[in-house]
């Protein structure tokens, strides 16, 4: 309730209640467990026009008299929008203390660690956990895009577009979060000596199913075995024309793949840009296959372990993506344009 005290009807009644009995706020704090500004700050909230009869939370600009000044307000987002090393601090993330520090070098004003907190989050901040992303800078990205949403707009019914890619399955486990009884901690024991197996997969575009195969090793004999295993699923007999997207990864790109690909001339590889993993959907179908299968598992066995992956992907499917929005983009509507003119003038 301390934490959520704003956001507890029965907290805020009780507190005005006992204002109205003109208790005084260090009173108020210790019958019902709560700070002292807790209880101004619903006094706030009342002279600002909030009833508890409503139902819809005070906005920003009801909370007005809980944000600091203006010229406060800039100074912390200049802050936080900035490395602390910037500012001296040797550290590469904010925290709240290094902040309320920081503005009282600058302004001269103290304030708490918990102040700051209060106040970054009714600027709309939230502490989260950042995310990695590949440096998107192939010169022919705007291209490459541009032919894959060309074979995706143009796809006819005797036709199919699969994203292939490859991804790694450890025997040790990824640990990530689960329900836990408070004050302890689940255990994943370690196998030991850890194992490595490697899944490949290509999504349909139009039906959402993946097809996979396992292998030991991550060499173009795992491409190689899936795309045998789509040869068989897509027949010549029932299409024309099977487009592959796949990215630059070296074993795509050997000369038994390149002997497959003559071997096979309805099969066509289309190229993802380099360092571009969000214009690939079965990239999202993997990370699912993480959370939901190697993340805290419990298996001491790789072959149990790749036969609940098989299980996932065959139970849990179709896979219903949509394309990025990258694939919207101006550039890449540009270059889409221009190939379309490129084919008609020929």
């Amino acid at each position: 309730m301390r934490r959520l005290r704003l956001l507890c009807p029965l907290l805020r009644l009780h507190i005005l209640l006992l204002l109205a009995q003109q208790r005084s706020p260090t009173e108020i704090a210790d019958w019902l467990l709560c700070s002292r500004s807790s209880v101004y700050e619903v006094a706030a909230c009342w002279r600002q026009g909030w009833r508890p009869a409503e139902q819809k939370e005070p906005t920003i600009e009801g909370d007005s008299a809980l944000l600091p000044p203006p010229s406060l307000r800039r100074s912390l987002l200049a802050l936080v929008q900035k490395s602390p090393m910037a500012d001296g601090w040797c550290r590469t993330r904010w925290s709240c203390a290094t902040l309320a520090l920081s503005l009282e070098a600058r302004r001269g004003l103290h304030v708490s660690a918990e102040t700051v907190r209060r106040w970054l989050h009714l600027l709309g901040w939230r502490w989260k956990r950042a995310k990695l992303v590949a440096k998107d800078n192939d010169p022919e990205r705007a291209t490459k895009l541009a032919a894959i949403r060309l074979a995706v707009e143009t796809l006819r019914p005797r036709q199919a577009l699969l994203f292939v890619d490859e991804r790694d399955i450890a025997l040790l486990p990824k640990t990530g979060y689960q329900w836990m009884r408070q004050g302890t901690q689940t255990e994943v024991l370690t196998p030991g000596k850890n194992e490595k197996r490697y899944l490949a997969g290509a999504w349909d575009l139009r039906t959402g199913v993946i097809h996979f195969c396992c292998g030991e090793r991550k060499t173009n004999a795992l491409f190689r075995s899936l795309l045998d295993t789509l040869q068989s699923r897509y027949s010549a007999q029932q299409y024309d024309r099977v487009y592959l997207v796949a990215d630059n990864y070296r074993i795509h790109k050997t000369q038994a793949v390149q002997q497959w690909w003559a071997a096979h001339p309805c099969f066509q590889v289309l190229w993802l840009p380099t360092y571009c993993p969000r214009a690939n959907p079965i990239e999202r179908a993997f990370g699912d296959t993480h959370d939901k299968v190697t993340r805290n598992h419990k298996r001491k066995r790789w072959r149990d372990l790749v036969a609940d992956v098989g299980c996932h992907l065959d139970r849990n499917g179709p896979w219903p993506y949509q394309l990025s929005s990258i694939y919207q983009e101006p550039a890449v509507t540009a270059a889409l344009q221009q190939l379309l003119a490129d084919q008609h003038a020929a």
